[in-house]
């Protein structure tokens, strides 16, 4: 059997007390990479050493693999796989820079994609170019409900697909997993436009990036099915995080205060229900996540979570928020470089409150 070499961008601090600066995502990524075996922990790279040494200890990663620079990781130790778990404003040269070292073959990216529109079509250009399989954690849609939701909706059970409507989270850290989710319901089909409007009187920073208080967004994709977020206080009144309307009925999905799935008949009111103890019911997403990835990378196949899928779900995430600054519809694909939230942050546009 074929060793994966696995090495790691950003081991982060405390996996125990993750907070809106960093949630040590490394650390759940080793611990799938751990239960498969054709994969070793071979070096991580953090700019605080200390956390990398802890990580290091944590996943049993010699002393020789602990480094503050990843370029003289990538040199010193040329992994086969990288997984990059820093926050998404470093996403994009991170990425770039582990593809152009011609040494790694794979990497798997934290989510969002990037920090800009433009740094996102570098990242997944660049691997290109490359040969490196470029991979996301949108890891949500291994999850047992979505799964099970997916094969009732292929099965016929709500009739051909019209809309799909999500009412969970935000519409760029949270949304990019809610858009990812919509966009998996509906086969990965592309967006032709978008349009959308937001509130940001109060700041929200995650990660390092600013979020909005509140999005109203719809879309369509290119086979016809629409698409609508739905997040802050107007997320109340959807019955379910995820609604997918069909001409023969409608389906929730349930994350928030439950994990289900529930099935209505328009013709005979005809329901079904499915409820679950939590999101993965033998393993966590995460460890189904990598699985999938390993599995295509040595198949030479393209993953479920590859740059393609992820850049339909980033374009929508950056059109909506371009569609507030132009004030109007955007039609794709999307002709900017920026990320229009920063931007309007920074001129003024909006002025978000700081608390205290």
């Amino acid at each position: 059997m074929t060793t994966h070499r696995v090495a790691f961008v950003g081991t982060g601090a405390d996996p125990e007390n993750p907070t809106s600066d960093g949630f040590a995502m490394a650390y759940q990524h080793a611990a799938a990479y751990e239960k498969l075996d054709s994969c070793e922990l071979v070096a991580c790279a953090d700019i605080v050493r200390e956390n990398a040494e802890a990580f290091a200890v944590r996943h049993d990663i010699d002393e020789e693999g602990v480094f503050e620079d990843y370029e003289e990781m990538l040199t010193a130790v040329e992994p086969d796989v990288v997984s990059v778990c820093t926050p998404p404003s470093t996403h994009s040269d991170l990425v770039v820079g582990c593809a152009e070292s011609g040494v790694v073959d794979a990497i798997h990216c934290e989510k969002p994609m990037a920090m800009t529109w433009g740094g996102a079509k570098r990242m997944a250009a660049t691997c290109e170019r490359a040969g490196v399989a470029l991979t996301f954690n949108h890891m949500r849609r291994f999850g047992d409900p979505f799964r099970d939701a997916k094969q009732l909706l292929d099965d016929g059970a709500i009739g051909d697909l019209q809309r799909i409507e999500y009412s969970w989270g935000n519409f760029y850290d949270n949304g990019t997993h809610a858009i990812d989710m919509c966009n998996y319901f509906n086969d990965e089909r592309p967006a032709t436009w978008v349009i959308g409007q937001l509130d940001y009187r109060n700041e929200e920073v995650y990660f390092g990036t600013h979020n909005e208080n509140q999005m109203l967004a719809s879309w369509e994709y290119d086979n016809g099915v629409y698409g609508m977020a739905t997040t802050g206080p107007a997320s109340e009144i959807a019955d379910g995080d995820w609604r997918l309307v069909g001409e023969e009925g409608v389906m929730d999905v349930h994350l928030t205060d439950e994990v289900a799935v529930r099935v209505r008949s328009y013709a005979d009111g005809r329901t079904i229900e499915r409820e679950y103890d939590d999101l993965a019911s033998d393993e966590s997403c995460i460890d189904r996540a990598i699985e999938e990835v390993i599995q295509a990378y040595e198949a030479s196949e393209e993953s479920e979570l590859c740059a393609r899928n992820a850049l339909n779900t980033t374009e929508i995430i950056f059109a909506g928020y371009e569609s507030v600054r132009r004030r109007g519809r955007v039609d794709l694909p999307l002709d900017i470089e920026d990320n229009p939230l920063e931007e309007m942050v920074e001129s003024g546009a909006l002025s978000p409150q700081t608390s205290g």
